[in-house]
């Protein structure tokens, strides 16, 4: 996994149909479309990489369509075909891919040429099929139904890696807490029983843990609360302003089913802004908070998709 522009987003490579063309993904735990640029598609940005379909020996068309709309308010759509996909040398046959025919502006001005989704099917805007990690049980190319993921700091590697079917202990500083999933609505939620900085907490709330965001974000209550903490000023946007000398801070700690994880001083910062810094935190109107990148490059998560579950554990 490749670190893009400080943190902001991590992305991999895959490989589709035969021969193999070669695609930037984000992979994404908050959503469960495969989707990519693909040469139907006229406005997809002239630097983004293109799946050609009509040079695939594998591609199998259909006439079913696709759309999808993300949280950040970028969007897609197009159509459903079928091929082959690697991923890292795991071979799917038949995967259902969703080609895109038109893509929002910011997807074409990025490196990234689609998504990879990660979350439950019952969330894939185009019912019926499978997800990649769906097709990687079924055809029996995982031992386990499970993938670990870990990404990397900008400020030291800024490579990260998803190990599918299995994780890398290397990676992991401590004992693993197991966690329950609730995957009614198709996302990795779980509980959170509060969030401490020094003597301070917030009240319990749940949260989903998504690899596609780069920040955390709570509701505006929650979120109005930790600003408190640091000193922060709503910017009405969702974000908030805070010092740059994090050297002042104390760290932000999530307590998860009785086990403390902790987002160091040093990364409550995430961009700064003139004499201030934009906080890592922000909020949104929605009736859960979202663990993104901040929590997941200090905290090593193991996604179990049977149970469903996920294990946590301080990264090394």
């Amino acid at each position: 996994m490749i670190d893009y522009e400080g943190d902001v987003e991590y992305y991999g490579t895959i490989k589709v149909g035969t021969p193999p063309q070669s695609l930037k993904l984000d992979f994404d735990t908050g959503s469960a479309d495969l989707w990519f640029a693909s040469t139907l598609c006229i406005d997809c940005g002239l630097n983004n990489t293109k799946f050609n379909p009509s040079k695939s020996s594998t591609y199998k068309p259909s006439i079913r369509t696709w759309s999808i709309s993300y949280g950040d308010g970028s969007s897609a759509n197009g159509i459903v075909g079928y091929d082959t996909v690697d991923l890292g040398g795991l071979s799917i046959t038949g995967q259902g891919i969703e080609l895109a025919s038109k893509e929002s502006s910011s997807f074409e001005s990025s490196p990234v040429n689609g998504l990879l989704g990660l979350a439950f099917d019952s969330i894939i805007t185009a019912p019926g099929i499978k997800t990649p990690m769906d097709n990687l049980i079924s055809q029996g190319l995982v031992s386990k139904p499970i993938f670990g993921v870990y990404l990397g700091k900008a400020s030291t590697t800024g490579v990260g890696e998803y190990v599918f079917g299995g994780y890398n202990s290397d990676h992991i500083d401590g004992s693993l807490t197991t966690i329950p999933i609730d995957n009614t609505d198709g996302f990795w939620k779980i509980s959170v029983d509060n969030v401490t900085i020094g003597s301070s907490s917030t009240e319990s709330f749940d949260a989903i843990i998504d690899t596609g965001t780069t920040l955390l974000i709570f509701t505006p209550s929650i979120a109005d609360s930790i600003a408190e903490s640091y000193g922060g000023t709503d910017n009405g946007d969702g974000t908030y302003i805070i010092d740059c000398d994090t050297s002042k801070y104390k760290p932000l700690e999530f307590v998860i089913n009785g086990a403390t994880f902790r987002v160091p001083p040093e990364d409550i910062v995430f961009q700064r802004s003139g004499l201030f810094c934009v906080a890592s935190f922000g909020y949104a109107d929605m009736d859960f908070s979202i663990l993104g990148d901040v929590f997941i490059k200090n905290n090593y998560v193991i996604f179990n998709q049977e149970v469903p579950e996920v294990q946590i554990a301080p990264v090394k």
